[in-house]
């Protein structure tokens, strides 16, 4: 690390030598007391032009004192912006001046001044579009992290709503700063997010996916550990059960850790309704979650080893309607749902305006053609149809692309083993859950351990009357208590 010059000269030449063919980067030379040199430089489109021309550049050069000015005085007396700070190292100059926040030098003078008038376009607070709700707050994150942490101080107007910031990735020096709340998150979590975080090395850092993916704990499987929302109410809520929120500039999802199972199968919505009616949302839930996972195994088991199960005049139909199918249930089933996938994802990438009208009608022309055409059979397209909406109920994108891609080995499964592949199949999931964890904390918390008082907020949604603890995220038995007199707030999709 070099430190800034004295010099100006050596400076200003240091920094044209850094910032080469970069002709957004301005350096702008002015007097001080119509005697002192000085130089700021600031990045085009990134800085505020108009306040640095008002409150920088126009009382300098206008002041009337001789002699070298005092850092501390031009301070104090004339720049009337509100956030400065000293700079010393060449790396940190040119990181800020990346950041789009001017800096001023001043020969003779150490150490230089950042000066906090960064301005960019930014996207208006909206609603997220991927967790909407009923009955709920209709705002969501934005690109700006600023922002994004003003939406989080304003649902938690406590001084112990604490943050710490870094700064990840060679090239794109993205910020990154995670917000926990002091005296509830446990020390030995807050610990082991940092040592991850600062462990993280790589070129540039884009989304919080490249995140997500450098600190979960167990990348090979094909569920989430680490919960991921666009909504404010959900981080909050996950502050105060005592989690970890990530924050990454750049990108409206935050990252919340740790999480269980149970966290991607429960919604915010949950909260805000009578308790009865989100118990009986979250029950559907989880037959849904059931259906989507092994409706269409179950199917080809039935029809290729179990026929005796069905009744006999279904049997009969279903006989009617595969007579003139030249493949087996098993390959009818794999084709159906390849063809499903692939009308979904075309769905989304193609216009807002177009996806819907051409993902719905191309599901029902492509559906009626293959049945016509004799390549599957009717029953095969009901079941497709059913297990593809039953997805769609579950509240988190990642998970429900998880249950997508475990219905394809269950398919294989059925269809060599019948329904012991099936059982199979699910005994293998289990025990596969049953060994990851989320940042220490085991994945079927509570009830893999079981942890009977907090089994309130996981097959139901107690009152509000009953929820007096918040879970337990830490493998230590002495930390994470409840603060005397202070109730929690588990709204969102955590246990």
């Amino acid at each position: 690390m070099e430190l800034l010059s004295r010099h100006l000269v050596e400076n200003e030449a240091f920094l044209k030598s850094t910032f080469i063919d970069c002709p957004d980067v301005i350096f702008r030379s002015f007097l001080i007391g119509k005697e002192t040199k000085a130089l700021l430089i600031y990045t085009e489109g990134l800085a505020n032009i108009e306040e640095i021309d008002k409150n920088v550049l126009s009382p300098l050069m206008q002041q009337e004192t001789e002699g070298i000015p005092d850092i501390q005085a031009v301070l104090e007396q004339k720049l009337s912006v509100s956030k400065v700070k000293p700079v010393t190292d060449t790396k940190q100059t040119v990181q800020e001046i990346s950041s789009g926040n001017p800096v001023m030098l001043i020969d003779q003078q150490l150490p230089g001044i950042t000066i906090g008038l960064a301005k960019w376009e930014k996207r208006a607070i909206e609603e997220p579009m991927a967790e909407s709700v009923v009955r709920g707050p209709r705002e969501g994150f934005t690109e700006t992290i600023s922002v994004n942490i003003s939406l989080l101080r304003r649902k938690i107007k406590c001084p112990n709503l604490k943050m710490k910031s870094l700064v990840v990735g060679r090239y794109s020096q993205t910020q990154i700063v995670y917000m926990y709340i002091e005296g509830i998150v446990d020390q030995h979590l807050l610990d082991e997010v940092h040592n991850r975080l600062n462990r993280i090395d790589i070129d540039g850092v884009l989304e919080s996916g490249y995140i997500e993916e450098f600190i979960e704990d167990y990348p090979y499987s094909p569920f989430p550990q680490i919960l991921n929302t666009e909504r404010p109410d959900v981080a909050a809520s996950g502050l105060l059960e005592g989690r970890v929120v990530i924050l990454v500039d750049g990108t409206p999802i935050v990252l919340i850790a740790p999480i269980s199972l149970y966290s991607l199968f429960q919604a915010s919505e949950d909260y805000y309704q009578r308790f009865m009616i989100g118990t009986l949302i979250r029950w559907l839930r989880y037959i849904l979650l059931l259906i989507a996972l092994v409706l269409p195994s179950t199917y080809v088991a039935i029809l290729t080893y179990h026929q005796e199960m069905l009744p006999t005049t279904l049997l009969l139909s279903i006989a009617k309607s595969r007579e003139q199918i030249p493949f087996p249930a098993l390959i009818e089933a794999v084709i159906m749902e390849i063809t499903f996938e692939a009308i979904r994802e075309a769905g989304i990438r193609l216009p807002k305006q177009v996806g819907s009208a051409v993902s719905i009608v191309g599901a029902l022309v492509i559906g009626q053609a293959a049945v016509s055409s004799g390549l599957v059979s009717a029953p095969m397209v009901m079941v497709v149809a059913i297990t593809g909406v039953t997805s769609f109920a579950i509240p988190r994108y990642n998970a429900s692309t998880a249950i997508r891609m475990l219905r394809f080995p269950m398919m294989a499964a059925a269809g060599t083993l019948g329904l012991l592949g099936i059982m199979l199949g699910i005994l293998a999931i289990i025990v596969h859950l049953n060994t990851i964890r989320s940042f220490g904390v085991p994945y079927l918390s509570p009830m893999a351990p079981m942890k009977g008082a907090e089994m309130k907020d996981v097959l139901i949604r107690a009152p509000w009357w009953s929820l007096k603890k918040r879970p337990r995220l830490t493998g230590y038995s002495n930390t994470n208590r409840q603060p005397e007199g202070q109730k929690p707030n588990p709204l969102k999709g955590t246990e």
